[in-house]
């Protein structure tokens, strides 16, 4: 492989990191708040627990289906678009004050998840195929995991300054998300159309 080309998967690979970084920053920020907020709306004990078993339990039951469709139909930015559309039902919690909605958009996420994951380690496959998946998963998920650094170290900060209001800090990852939205178009745009991939967005 030539040295353009060997650029070009590494910075497919940065892109689709990053991506992966900013879905955490919204996710596994409010991660450890969303038990506490479903209880300050009124849910109770059982329900907590059962919205957070049952959204993990679909988050990776659910990748079975999806992954399925993503291979079969070869829209994978699709379904990369789609899950990660639905991260802003987390966000969206800082809108409701019952507790019922909020356990909704709390398995909306979980579902996306099952949605996304399949479909973009199939594409980081497919683009990292010159430097090998090894590489090229361990620096994804290195980069997922400074997200999950970041996201409740911004959540800490965002409970502090608005003096603990589970509604303003959850509403403020709005911007966050569109941040990781606007990134996976540009992301799209520059390894999407050019990638051996069989569907489109």
């Amino acid at each position: 492989m030539d040295l353009p080309s060997l650029k070009g998967v590494y910075v497919a690979v940065l892109l689709l990191g990053i991506v992966s970084l900013l879905g955490d920053v919204v996710y596994e920020g409010s991660r450890g708040l969303v038990p506490a907020y479903l209880a300050f709306l009124g849910a109770s004990s059982f329900v907590v627990v059962f919205v957070g078993r049952l959204g993990e339990f679909l988050g990776y039951s659910l990748r079975l289906v999806s992954g399925a469709l993503a291979d079969t139909t070869r829209a994978y930015w699709v379904f990369i678009f789609v899950g990660y559309g639905l991260i802003v039902a987390i966000p969206l919690l800082g809108f409701t004050n019952l507790w019922w909605i909020a356990a909704v958009l709390v398995l909306l996420e979980r579902i996306g998840k099952a949605i996304r994951a399949p479909a973009r380690d199939a594409v980081l496959s497919i683009v990292s195929r010159d430097v090998g998946a090894g590489k090229a998963f361990g620096i994804h998920e290195l980069l997922d995991q400074i997200g999950a650094i970041l996201g409740p170290l911004l959540v800490a900060a965002l409970m502090f300054y608005s003096g603990n209001n589970y509604s303003q800090t959850l509403a403020l990852l709005l911007l966050p998300f569109l941040l990781l939205m606007v990134f996976l178009a540009f992301t799209y745009r520059k390894i999407g159309p050019s990638s051996s991939l069989a569907g489109g967005v």
